[in-house]
């Protein structure tokens, strides 16, 4: 892994209010503005697993896209080692950021070549960020695929995307991830594509990394089971914002947002999913209004919940944007009025 220029005091990976904006034209509609990320703000360590969760649409992978640089954001900062890097790269990333910062797709069979072997996928980047010589690249290749549960890892160099099954094609993608030795991993939706009878392999293969190696992993998902297995901290997206932040088992076991305790539900009732899931007013206006963008889906909701958009208050260890609880402060002024 890179060890050049770290800092004892930053984190890794610094997230500062990134916002992002796109704006959908039709031929025959007037433009709307969708809110892909607001405001969004985390950090991770060396070591340490941060989930996105959210349904579909809700921001995700447009924030996995502005870490990797694929797209450039609106506003914010990204910090490496409290290296600030869109500033330092304002047009696209470096070979070393994306030698830093590398991606697993939630599709395995798409982000591999079918036309070239595995060995053409590991040998590629090894040579390109200078992680072997020509000479020894293969033999390196061999020990990636062994790394990730491939073996006898011989039997698996040469043969190509299509001769293997899907939870060996994500270890391949897993493999080729490494080979430049980054700092963090950032999974895209990695099992969602999976048989669930081999999703339970790859979440292992990834906590294994992130324990034997430091590897520092960003879980991007729609399902709250795997985040609570793999993630120290969860981050609840809806509509581009985070909900709800907070140590993976509390949110799970005591989810303070409706949201939260929406997509919880629709774990474990089928029936619920349409509750958590994107409703047609969603899909049909996914802007910034005044109130909570969840006012309209919210079996809470309160009057104000409809014309302020809350704002992240602290429950029970967490960071909630909820209207239902009080912000810092707030207490304590109804404390001393009714002593007044």
């Amino acid at each position: 892994m890179h060890t050049e220029a770290k800092s004892t005091d930053a984190p890794l990976l610094e997230v500062r209010g990134l916002d992002k904006t796109f704006i959908s034209r039709g031929l025959f509609t007037s433009p709307t503005t969708v809110v892909a990320a607001q405001d969004i703000s985390f950090t991770i360590d060396s070591g340490e697993a941060v989930a996105l969760v959210g349904e579909s649409g809700s921001g995700k992978s447009t924030v996995a896209r502005l870490l990797l640089r694929l797209i450039k954001p609106d506003g914010g900062e990204i910090l490496l080692n409290g290296d600030e890097m869109l500033g330092r790269e304002p047009r696209r990333a470096s070979l070393d950021y994306r030698g830093r910062v590398q991606m697993v797709f939630q599709d395995p069979f798409g982000s591999l070549n079918p036309v070239h072997s595995v060995a053409h996928h590991l040998v590629r980047p090894l040579l390109r960020h200078g992680r072997a010589s020509k000479s020894g690249a293969r033999a390196r290749a061999i020990e990636l695929l062994q790394t990730v549960g491939l073996e006898p890892a011989e039997e698996f160099i040469d043969r190509h995307p299509y001769e293997l099954s899907g939870g060996q094609r994500q270890r391949v993608a897993i493999a080729r991830a490494l080979a430049v030795e980054p700092d963090v991993l950032v999974a895209d939706e990695p099992t969602s594509m999976l048989d669930v009878s081999i999703r339970m392999g790859v979440l292992n293969l990834l906590a294994r990394l992130k324990q034997e190696r430091g590897l520092a992993i960003l879980l991007i998902t729609h399902d709250l089971a795997s985040a609570r297995y793999l993630a120290d901290r969860i981050l609840v997206l809806f509509r581009g914002r985070v909900v709800e932040e907070g140590p993976g088992d509390a949110l799970v076991e005591r989810p303070a947002h409706p949201y939260t305790r929406a997509l919880l539900a629709s774990i474990a009732d089928i029936d619920s999913v349409e509750t958590a899931g994107e409703s047609r007013e969603d899909s049909e206006s996914s802007r910034a209004d005044a109130g909570c963008p969840f006012a309209s889906r919210c079996p809470e909701v309160l009057e104000i919940c409809r014309s302020s958009d809350p704002s992240p208050r602290e429950v029970d260890g967490r960071r909630v944007r909820c209207h239902l609880y009080p912000e810092a402060g707030q207490d304590a002024q109804a404390g001393s009025q009714q002593g007044s």
